[in-house]
């Protein structure tokens, strides 16, 4: 099972379309009504794996303060208001799209944010340091966002948000942290890193494809009769992306050292597009299901983009390429 999850894991970009696929057939075909009971279960795959490998301990380690700083400005004082902007403009008589654009702007990093720093060379510590502090800080700030952002146009419950965010993040978390140390006490740092560590990913794909599969299912009507409403949400979706990047890649360049600013780029531009599914469909009850349409949507351009940058990283930060040696 391990090996099958890890092949998904690493083809994302094809999983993921075809999971959005296999939704919008079964929509369209079979009730849907049920589907709603199984985001929370889906939910707890998502978050959990990731909190059990999750090193909280490198929040409080120094050497790149500039680097966090930076992507949390980016983060939280630059990527909301685009996303929010946008929305208005995109989606004037559609709340609940602008909405989902905005919880796709909201909230950043995943666990993606260091397996792409990594893959493109990047300062992993830094990164994974970025989705401690990104995580802790959109869990507490995005109620406020949604309410000070969206209150106009929407019937923003605080206290439910908090709630949903409460059993959507706190408490993966713990039970997360709760297991990291039970599994390092029982079987040691090592074979915990070695063994045990790389198959929570692959666990975490499984609660992901599960609620871009609901996310779809739950639409696919209302796509069915509006296929242009995709088109619709592409746009501003590829807009906050391409901005983000450009934003981040100069940032970086100009203030940080190489690896740091890779770190950057993906601790900003990796929204955690999990956690924002899953507050649009639990807080926001049938009417989310339009806000997680969007956020469903932008997997897809996420997922793409982040292996595109990859493949230009060299090109972007002027590397040498070394020779082979025979």
């Amino acid at each position: 099972m391990w090996k099958y999850l890890s092949i998904i894991n690493k083809n994302l970009v094809v999983a993921i379309p075809m999971m959005m696929f296999f939704g919008f057939i079964y929509g369209l075909n079979f009730q849907v009504g049920f589907l709603k009971n199984l985001i929370l279960p889906f939910t707890f795959f998502m978050v959990f794996p990731m909190m059990v490998t999750l090193k909280i301990k490198k929040v409080f380690e120094g050497g790149d303060t500039k680097a966090q700083l930076l992507t949390q400005g980016i983060n939280f004082g630059i990527i909301p208001f685009i996303a929010f902007g946008l929305g208005s403009f995109f989606f004037v008589d559609r709340p609940f799209m602008a909405l989902g654009l905005l919880l796709a702007g909201l909230l950043p990093t995943s666990g993606m944010t260091i397996s792409w720093t990594g893959f493109a060379k990047g300062n992993v510590e830094a990164a994974i340091k970025m989705t401690v502090i990104g995580l802790i800080i959109g869990s507490i700030a995005t109620p406020f966002y949604v309410k000070f952002l969206m209150g106009a146009n929407l019937d923003v419950n605080i206290m439910a948000i908090m709630k949903q965010i409460v059993v959507i993040v706190l408490l993966p978390m713990v039970a997360g942290f709760l297991t990291q140390q039970y599994l390092v006490k029982k079987l040691g740092q090592s074979v915990f890193q070695k063994k045990w560590a790389p198959r929570f990913p692959g666990m975490a794909i499984i609660g992901v494809l599960g609620i871009v599969f609901v996310a779809i299912a739950l639409k696919a009507t209302a796509i069915a009769d509006s296929p242009q409403m995709l088109m619709m949400i592409i746009v501003p979706l590829l807009i906050i992306y391409v901005i983000n990047y450009l934003l981040a890649t100069i940032v970086g360049k100009i203030f940080l050292p190489e690896r740091d600013a890779i770190a950057l780029v993906y601790g900003s531009v990796m929204r955690n597009l999990s956690i924002a599914l899953a507050i649009s469909i639990n807080a926001f009850g049938s009417q989310g299901s339009s806000a997680a349409l969007v956020i469903a949507v932008a997997y897809i351009i996420q997922v793409q983009s982040a292996a595109w940058y990859v493949k230009f990283t060299d090109k972007l930060f002027l590397r040498k390429k070394i020779p082979a040696t025979n």
